[in-house]
């Protein structure tokens, strides 16, 4: 387990941009975890645990701590029954190649998740979801590294605390557990629709009547191929911004002055807003802004065509923020986490 000194954390960071980590390590058991964690501890080093980097913002002065290069491996089926399956995935696992493996054993539960980038050691902090589905509604459990008290030990769903891109991991207990694996419970039974719109607007143009996790798979893939920039040509993060979340009364006066405005129920009683759409209204998709452009496919992404700085970055996201606000009254969030 070599620990590297002055590494550019652009260099593994999908958004390109940002200062160098003081240390780096690369982890690929649960041991090397707990090692590096005490180490850092003993020497009072801060920590931050980076995955494929899809979802990590980086400032301009790095990171004066350590940097852990989640790496853990695995992929086991832990128990089956004619009905489903329970799988244990290694953190360091690339995501959609988790999904791939998924599909072709015939299992539902991620299959809509296809073509998100990074780990899977990721998935459970931001509860990733697409087209339907959650992560949230599939994980059993995640074994996790606690800092606070120096053990392994595991979180089971409710503990996670999830919601709409959230769980305690980016909230309230931020840094304190380094995720080592997750457990998933998937079915054997085909996709039942209604299916997500987008989704069903693709089996009709195809004419495709026959669901299949590997179909849905592969209508996800075509949906978002075609909507979202690959980060490996142009950097990005994907969806830069969260979906807005409004009450029941802010609807309201908002239908009145735009009554085309989008909105998806929430189970907890509010609605949820196309991020996109309000980016749109105020005219900035397809926007340069101090070096990010607005994807002119789909506004909620952000491109990196030429800021050399987290502070490009920054300027365009508050200009977008302010936009938005001022004309909907509406604060948007961003998605990726930074460092």
């Amino acid at each position: 387990m070599d620990i590297h000194t002055d590494i550019p954390l652009k260099n593994y960071t999908t958004m390109r941009l940002g200062g160098n980590a003081r240390f780096m390590v690369d982890v690929h058991t649960p041991n090397d975890v707990a090692t590096i964690c005490k180490r850092a501890k003993e020497q009072n080093l801060p920590m931050f645990v980076l995955g494929g980097g899809s979802n990590t913002i980086v400032h301009d002065e790095g990171f004066a701590g350590i940097v852990i290069h989640n790496r853990i491996p695995g992929f086991h089926v832990i128990a089956e029954t004619p009905s489903d399956a329970t799988l244990k995935i290694g953190a360091g696992e690339v995501w959609d190649e988790v999904v791939r493996r998924c599909v072709e054993m015939n299992l539902t539960g991620i299959e809509a998740l296809s073509a998100i980038p990074g780990s899977t050691g990721a998935a459970p902090v931001q509860n990733i979801g697409a087209y339907g589905q959650e992560i949230a509604e599939t994980l059993v459990e995640v074994e996790v590294y606690d800092t606070q008290v120096g053990a392994i030990t595991t979180l089971a769903n409710e503990q996670c605390q999830f919601a709409y891109r959230y769980s305690i991991f980016r909230g309230d207990q931020i840094g304190r557990y380094v995720i080592l694996s997750v457990t998933l419970k998937l079915y054997r039974n085909a996709p039942q629709p209604p299916f997500y719109k987008a989704v069903q607007d693709y089996f009709d143009t195809n004419n495709i009547t026959i669901y299949t996790p590997q179909a849905i798979r592969d209508a996800v893939i075509a949906i978002r191929t075609d909507k979202l920039p690959d980060p490996k040509v142009q950097p990005n993060t994907g969806s830069f911004f969260k979906n807005a979340i409004i009450e029941d009364w802010q609807l309201n006066q908002l239908k009145v002055e735009y009554p085309d405005m989008p909105t998806y129920d929430m189970p907890d009683g509010r609605f949820k807003v196309p991020t996109g759409w309000l980016i749109e209204q105020v005219g900035l998709k397809g926007q340069v802004l101090h070096g990010m452009k607005v994807h002119d496919k789909n506004a909620l992404v952000l491109i990196n065509e030429s800021a050399t700085s987290y502070a490009d970055l920054a300027a365009a996201r508050e200009e977008i923020i302010g936009a938005v606000r001022d004309k909907f009254r509406i604060q948007i969030e961003q998605e990726p986490l930074e460092i």
